[in-house]
Order: structure tokens, then sequence, then C-alpha cells
């Protein structure tokens, strides 16, 4: 799937600028780009046929995803989404399992009975869909999931750290959850996670983030073998 799947013409009642960069943001996001077959390039002038827009807010957008790390403009060779080698992407679960494990801590302090009730209730509702095998829903109610808890935690600065990791950790997330059984060891974990927010061990939940994030760890570098290679022969591309 490229990126044009993702997009739809842009109202002109819109301020262009900053709105085709939201839109091609999420698409970035929206993007499975780790699948193998991914389609990483971006062609400017096909964003702008797709979009219904000149080239001038496109360069200004791609400008600034460049700043965001989430392209790569290439002189004489083309733009391209970033796909992070193996190494980084372990470096960032690392890191991301550090800040959930504090959010969940702070949570257990912060949340309120019914913000944790109304987290239980979505967990709840979305492990249908690994049932249903539905694992592309499940990956984004999974995402939500996490992110929540950072929400939870009630530390601003935590919460804004991790959105810095957002962007790849949700790639990351959306490849690894159809592999092997890790979706449905999510849910199990995550009402694991739950239940210990909601009996305000801090620890423990502390603890069951950090253990359900590290488990990603561990099967990326025991399975991710291909990555690095992957990732070079689609920054080659000419």
């Amino acid at each position: 799937m490229s990126i044009g799947e993702k997009l739809i013409p842009i109202a002109e009642t819109f301020t262009l600028k900053d709105h085709t960069f939201k839109v091609l943001r999420d698409a970035i996001l929206e993007m499975d780009i780790y699948r193998p077959d991914a389609d990483l390039r971006l062609d400017e002038r096909q964003l702008a046929e797709r979009l219904g827009i000149s080239r001038t807010p496109i360069r200004e957008a791609l400008a600034r995803l460049a700043q965001d790390g989430l392209i790569e403009i290439v002189p004489r060779k083309g733009v391209f989404v970033c796909r992070k080698t193996r190494e980084e992407i372990l470096e960032m679960v690392v890191t991301w399992a550090a800040l959930e494990s504090m959010a969940a801590r702070l949570a257990c302090e912060h949340a309120t009975d019914a913000e944790l009730n109304a987290l239980r209730r979505f967990a709840i509702r979305h492990s249908s869909d690994v049932e249903r095998a539905d694992i592309e829903e499940y990956s984004d109610a999974n995402i939500t999931f996490h992110q929540t808890i950072l929400e939870l935690s009630g530390c601003s600065l935590l919460s804004k750290t991790a959105d810095g990791l957002f962007a790849h950790m949700q790639a990351v997330r959306r490849r690894a959850m159809g592999e092997s059984d890790r979706a449905r060891r999510s849910v199990a974990d995550h009402m694991e996670i739950i239940d210990a927010l909601m009996a305000r061990d801090g620890d423990l939940a502390s603890r069951r983030v950090r253990e359900h994030t590290m488990r990603l760890h561990d099967h990326i570098s025991k399975t991710w073998t291909r990555l690095e290679t992957l990732g070079a022969r689609s920054g080659a591309a000419g």
C-alpha cells in the first residue's frame, strides 16, 4: 500500500500550508512502512495531483516532515518515508518502555476511577477484533491504549517526549501485531495492566507495562533480521 491510497483532495476552505502538512503526516502514520513490499517513495507531482493543489504547499509540507524525521529528501534520488534500522527501532522500544512504565506509575496516582473504567471498557471492546482476526483494527486500538496510559499520567512533558517516538512506534507496532501470536498475547497483557492500574499498584503497573513493551523488543530482536537490507534498498532507489 502506497501513500497515495491514503489521500483525498483538499478542500479550498482550509489553510493549505498547515492542512497539507497534517494530511501528509496522517497518511504517513497510517502506512505500514515496515512491510517488506512497502512503497516508501513520495512523488511530489503525484501528491499534488492526488490532493488537487499546487506543488508549492507540497514542497513546504515535505520540508516540515523532513525536519520531523518522518521523511528523507535525497538529492537527485527523491523523497522517501524514513524507515529506522533494526538497532534504532530496538533503542526506541527501550525508550518507550521507560516512558510508559513511568506513565503507568503516575496514572495509578492521578487517573480517576472513571478514566480507568473507560480504559477497561475500551480494551474489552477491541479485544474481539483479535477473535475476528481483524488485526489492523486491533493494531490501531492497541496504539490508542498505550497513548491513553501516557495521557493518564498527568505529566505533559512525559507525553510530549513520547510523542516524538510515536510516529515510528506506531508503524513498528502495526507490523509486529500481525506476527506470531502477539495480538492474543497483547490482549492478555492489556487486561493485566488495567488490573494493576485499577488496584492503584504503581510498582506492579509499571512492571507490567515495561515487560509488555520489552516483549516487543525481544520479538523484533529475534525475528526482524532483514530490516537493514530493506531500508538500504529503499534509500538507494533512484
